[in-house]
């Protein structure tokens, strides 16, 4: 299979990740538990955007970023939110107050070694990756 790892960076990404996950869901037949319903599953690929676990759950393939907690709590605590796996949620306390230098060289310098764990950890569970998939906004 040829996975894909979803990196959703900042508010903008994390908002449409979030709309992301929602469609490709209910496409690929799997619910917020994270159940997956071949009854209801339009495709076959699930494995290119889920990972199973071994108690059969899927989960994304997906790492949530931000600089501040905000827009990743109010995802956490959605029923979405149990769908992703807790680790793979990577956020900073305060933001950057839209200042490219101090989410730059501050307090996104702070959070990058976190994600390249985040993302080495899901590489490591991937068979054959295809790529990264960077959702963000510009400006």
């Amino acid at each position: 299979m040829r996975e894909i790892i979803q990196i959703q960076v900042g508010q903008c990404g994390n908002q449409l990740g979030s709309t992301f996950w929602e469609v490709i869901g209910k496409e690929h037949g799997i619910d917020y538990e994270g159940n997956y319903n071949r009854f209801n599953s339009g495709t076959s690929n699930k494995d290119v955007h889920y990972r199973e676990t071994s108690g059969g759950k899927h989960i994304p393939r997906a790492l949530l970023v931000d600089l501040e907690p905000g827009v990743l709590s109010t995802i956490k605590v959605s029923s979405q939110g149990r769908l992703f796996h807790p680790n793979n949620y990577v956020y900073g306390s305060s933001g950057a107050g839209n200042i490219w230098a101090k989410g730059y060289y501050t307090d996104g310098n702070d959070l990058i070694e976190t994600v390249i764990e985040a993302a080495r950890k899901e590489v490591e569970d991937c068979e054959s990756l295809q790529g990264f998939q960077l959702v963000h906004s510009l400006g």
